[in-house]
């Protein structure tokens, strides 16, 4: 059963922003498919989270036009502090809210046919490179009727490609700014490694306004080729006010590696999905979550691993911190398929809960078709450790100190995984702040 909802944007707008946007036939096509099949698309259901009257649908501006950055000087202050204003060689991409606003790549990259480029350029340019990976291995169009939305209405995004035996050394960054109260984002981003490449991603979502009622819908697709290696890092901080769904999705071939370090701090309510499929023999996935809820925001948290493949790892560690009357909900599968035998499926899930009308949800669930494997699961919820906080207080450490102290050590088994110094700091600062 679907509830039927009257888009603000129909099928003559989508075919008018694609012709706008220069895009190949085949793009536009399957926005259009995708609008079709809206309707008939159930909404995804988040365990133990209505969404039903949550705003993902109902807005005024699809596209806001804003001035690109002439140079890094022209950043907002706070953005300045996510990148290395020093570094020589940028590998660097920054949208504001829809529009490529600064691009960086260095000619040792370019020689070596890595493509880092805004979603759109890649449509125009790659368009058959692109047209292989967009939506056709990680995530399908049509699942549910965010991810139908999201299709017709993708008004942003990156794309990066590493050629096979291409192994980059420092992290790639792509900063999107949203800085306009009515700006609306449907953000893709693939990263592709070819066989035996290897590269560390890092992308920045921050507000530099408030935002009443802005919608944020982003999908990033991740394909780990045979022996390739991405490291994904990612720091979300968007405004309160601004509904987001987020589905972050990996495939791993054989002896692959996804690794994910993702810092979860909107200020609004967030359903957040992060998949890692472990398709080929001897593949790896590690998912490393921190989250900070405060206010009265709800969050649901789906972290999900998939063994297809023998002898595949995968690990989940998520640790979250929740006060006023913020609501979460931590959601841990691990599943082993039928066949995957000698595989081995970890998950840690830790909420702590600041005051009395918080709540923290943590729910383990193993999924095992296979015999011949290891599984294993962990997970708490509860308040400040009394014996850690007496601890440090005897030693002349004021009660208020102690807890932060507390909190940032509980969080740093994520915050530490981070690659970039400057987004790392960013973390630990939103942190302090949503803490404090």
């Amino acid at each position: 059963m679907t509830t039927e909802t009257k888009l603000p944007f129909d099928k003559g707008f989508v075919s008018s922003f694609s012709k706008e946007m220069n895009e190949p036939a085949w793009f536009e096509e399957f926005r259009l498919k995708a609008l079709e099949s809206f309707e008939q698309l159930p909404m995804p259901r988040p365990d133990k989270t209505k969404i039903d009257k949550w705003n993902f649908t109902q807005f005024n501006q699809h596209t806001v036009k804003s001035a690109a950055y002439s140079s890094l000087d022209e950043l907002p202050e706070e953005v300045k502090a996510l990148v290395d204003l020093e570094a020589a060689d940028k590998n660097l991409y920054i949208q504001r809210n829809q529009t490529p606003a600064f691009l960086s790549l260095s000619e040792d990259l370019k020689s070596k046919g890595v493509i880092f480029t805004d979603i759109f350029t890649a449509a125009r340019e790659h368009g058959e490179l692109l047209k292989k990976y967009y939506m056709t291995q990680a995530i399908n169009a049509d699942e549910h009727r965010l991810t139908a939305l999201h299709t017709a209405l993708v008004n942003g995004g990156v794309f990066l490609y590493v050629p096979k035996n291409v192994v980059i050394s420092q992290p790639i960054q792509a900063v999107y700014v949203h800085d306009h109260a009515e700006a609306n984002l449907f953000n893709h981003v693939i990263v592709v490694a070819e066989d035996n490449s290897s590269v560390t991603y890092v992308e920045n979502y921050i507000s530099t306004i408030d935002a009443s009622n802005s919608v944020v819908n982003i999908l990033s697709e991740v394909i780990a080729n045979n022996n390739a290696k991405v490291v994904y890092g990612a720091v979300d901080y968007l405004a309160k006010g601004t509904t987001t769904y987020v589905n972050r999705r990996g495939v791993a071939g054989r002896d692959a590696r996804i690794e994910w370090a993702l810092g979860l701090m909107n200020e609004g309510n967030t359903i957040s999905e992060n998949t890692t499929n472990l398709i080929g023999d001897g593949s790896y996935g590690d998912t490393k979550t921190v989250v900070v809820g405060r206010g009265e925001q709800t969050q649901n948290f789906t972290t999900k691993v998939v063994h297809f493949g023998k002898n595949s790892e995968g690990y989940i560690l998520k640790h979250g911190v929740m006060k006023d009357s913020a609501t979460s909900i931590f959601n841990g599968i691990g599943k082993i398929e039928h066949g995957a035998s000698k595989s081995n499926a970890e998950q840690e899930s830790r909420v702590l809960m600041l005051s009395e009308k918080a709540r923290g949800d943590a729910n383990p669930i193993l999924l095992i078709d296979e015999d011949d494997v290891t599984a294993g699961h962990a997970a708490s919820v509860g308040r400040v450790d009394k014996v850690q906080l007496y601890y440090l207080m005897s030693r002349g450490i004021q009660k208020q100190e102690a807890e932060r102290l507390i909190i940032h050590g509980f969080l740093a088994p994520v915050v530490n995984q981070l690659p970039i110094e400057g987004v790392k700091k960013q973390l630990t600062e939103v942190i302090e702040r949503k803490v404090r």
